[in-house]
């Protein structure tokens, strides 16, 4: 059976192949390929495999844009973090998945299960597949936010949800303050790295040193600078500026 594995991840590809070569000795790992745009290349100039093994999220992008730019007519096992609704569409649509990390009888299943599918052979295969990456790609086209955040206390880790959080602020390091006035260490490099994770219907970057929550905000003036300053609810008795060219982005924010 001739094999291509799609990952990103050197380790995991590793591992992939030495389960396969553990579950079926004779299979024939052809490539294994690292970026959605390397694969875009092999396919246009290669012939699809019996198998293609192929991870969902890569550094490029996401996998299944490959079957928009070429046209691979083999059974796929996808390999996947997704959300349980996204893998409810592979299961539908009789196109496997597996979880990281690979299992190895999960993975032996699928191998089996595709076997079945290869010598039926059936017309509408192809079909199968795509219409699984639609349902998977209308299912995934909403970003996923950060809802729990894991913060250092002494020498313990907390874990903070969003609802919980009135801002964030970089002082050197970037601490998150909860509603009740306690500040946290957080990981976080960057404020920009930080604000990407959040949803901004809920957070919204006042300035450079203040990432804020809708639900911490008490009131809001302008002064004679047509600068904006908000005030934090008790007990946190916060004052933030905004600047003139950011207020009325804040004010379209915050109704």
């Amino acid at each position: 059976m001739k094999t291509i594995i799609l990952e990103d991840e050197p380790l995991v590809a590793k591992d992939l192949q030495k389960l396969l070569m553990l579950i079926e000795p004779s299979i024939q790992i052809i490539v294994v390929l690292d970026s959605l745009q390397s694969s875009i290349e092999y396919f246009k100039t290669h012939d699809a495999p019996d198998l293609l093994l192929m991870d969902i999220q890569l550094s490029d992008g996401v996998s299944f844009d490959l079957l928009k730019h070429v046209d691979i007519q083999c059974p796929i096992i996808f390999t996947t973090a997704y959300n349980e609704y996204a893998i409810r569409a592979f299961k539908v649509n009789s196109v496997d998945y597996l979880l990281k990390p690979v299992d190895r009888v999960e993975l032996q299943a699928a191998l089996e299960k595709f076997k079945k599918m290869k010598a039926a052979q059936g017309s509408d295969l192809h079909e199968q597949i795509q219409r699984a990456v639609t349902h998977l790609t209308s299912a995934t086209e909403k970003k996923i936010y950060k809802e729990r955040f894991m913060v250092h206390s002494g020498k313990s880790f907390l874990v903070v949800h969003h609802a919980n959080v009135a801002y964030f602020i970089k002082d050197t390091l970037i601490y998150l303050v909860t509603n009740d006035k306690q500040q946290f260490l957080t990981d976080f490099q960057t404020m920009e790295e930080l604000e990407d994770l959040l949803d901004p219907k809920l957070f919204y970057r006042a300035n450079r040193q203040y990432i804020i929550s809708a639900q911490a905000v008490d009131s809001f003036r302008t002064d004679i600078y047509s600068k904006m300053i908000l005030q934090l609810k008790n007990p946190l008795n916060v004052s933030i500026d905004i600047s003139r060219e950011k207020a009325q982005a804040f004010k379209n924010w915050i109704q």
